[in-house]
């Protein structure tokens, strides 16, 4: 399902992100990716969230921020 990114957040070591998006229904989603320094082609989603389906942004932030284990070590 074709989707916009609003959002992006990087872990502090640089390896991880998750991307907050709105689907074309505007609903929204999120979803974790991860980049391996030594490989070149950038990053890969982790496809573990982004089957979610939130009404707002804010939504969507709030689960990704209880949901991924680095972001919510940040809250801490």
């Amino acid at each position: 399902m074709p989707h916009r990114v609003v959002a992006s957040f990087n872990n502090p070591s640089g390896d991880h992100c998750v991307d907050i998006f709105v689907r074309d229904d505007g609903t929204f989603g999120f979803e974790e990716h991860r980049r391996d320094p030594e490989d070149m082609r950038g990053w890969f989603p982790l496809r573990r969230y982004s089957s979610l389906v939130f009404a707002t942004e804010q939504d969507a932030l709030a689960r990704a921020k209880a949901t991924v284990a680095w972001m919510a070590a940040d809250l801490r």
